[in-house]
């Protein structure tokens, strides 16, 4: 019975001292960026490349930092995300009375929409270069009042695009870019790789595969009229065989191999345009490796 425990203190030991070390996974809520890294990585496109060309870092449910194992999906803050090099941020929001909630599922994230857009333009007005991609999904079942109380917060700010024309990235430095889908109608039309559950794991090597077929779908799709959408998290919440998987081991998994997937395309020139990857916990290394598909 002692060496039982002791051999899992030991485990226990192992896996706290290695949890938020790995370069590519990171659940580490203390950011932490090197002297030399350029947050306004978007200043090295030029202004002439058509949006939909580019390759995105960005994070799922990207608010999702309260409620559990089976909620969190992010460790960092909004502002560290973004300085970080994230550009696409994932936001459920839940309309009630003249307010916009941030939600994941039923837990409130401690946050609204008005406020996650005040800290987007917080860190567009500091870096100018920049874009900020962003997917509002309604989960209210009034679904179609969000429409309407987003374009209200906008107000007639002109740094906000709302219009379906695909921009060149000189057009949007400065801005938040809406992404419409379903009943959000605001912003660039946007296909979802995403197949009827994708976003279920059961077993990860599956969920390997799906990625790559999402990949593939994306790269086929991006340079056209809509901005192109890949999910790389999943969960295991509502199987039986995953039961145990939450978001972040689904991450601690999948973010390495990701990186090692993405990295394979560097000796192409030009590189494949994938569009938005949007991660769980992604690690400094595997943000990095994203931006850098961008460097022909």
């Amino acid at each position: 019975m002692k060496v039982g425990l002791l051999f899992h203190f030991i485990l226990s030991s192992v896996i706290c001292m290695c949890h938020g070390k790995d370069s590519y996974f990171s659940d580490n809520a203390n950011l932490v960026l090197p002297g030399s890294y350029n947050i306004a990585w978007m200043a090295g496109v030029q202004d002439f490349r058509t949006f939909s060309l580019l390759t995105f870092p960005g994070t799922h449910d990207s608010m999702a930092l309260y409620g559990g194992p089976e909620a969190e999906c992010q460790s960092l803050s909004l502002m560290d995300q973004l300085r970080a090099g994230i550009r696409f941020l994932d936001i459920k929001v839940f309309a009630l009375g003249d307010t916009l909630y941030v939600m994941k599922g039923v837990m409130y994230q401690h946050s609204t929409l008005k406020e996650v857009l005040d800290i987007v333009k917080s860190f567009l007005s500091e870096f100018k270069t920049e874009a900020v991609l962003i997917r509002v999904k309604p989960e209210s079942l009034e679904k179609n009042l969000v429409n309407d109380m987003v374009k209200n917060l906008i107000g007639n700010d002109q740094n906000v695009w709302v219009t379906s024309g695909m921009p060149t990235m000189g057009q949007v430095r400065g801005k938040i870019v809406f992404l419409q889908k379903d009943t959000f109608t605001l912003g660039l039309p946007l296909i979802d790789t995403a197949t009827k559950g994708s976003n279920e794991v059961s077993n990860v090597g599956d969920k390997d595969k799906r990625i790559v077929k999402q990949l593939n779908a994306a790269t086929e799709a991006c340079g056209g009229d809509n901005a192109i959408l890949t999910y790389t998290s999943g969960t295991g919440f509502g199987t039986f065989w995953g039961m145990f998987l939450t978001p972040k081991r689904v991450a601690e998994q999948v973010d390495p191999w990701v990186n090692q997937y993405l990295r394979q395309f560097y000796p192409n020139q030009p590189r494949p345009c994938f569009g938005i990857i949007a991660m769980d916990f992604p690690g400094f290394d595997l943000i990095q490796t994203v931006i850098n598909l961008n460097w022909w």
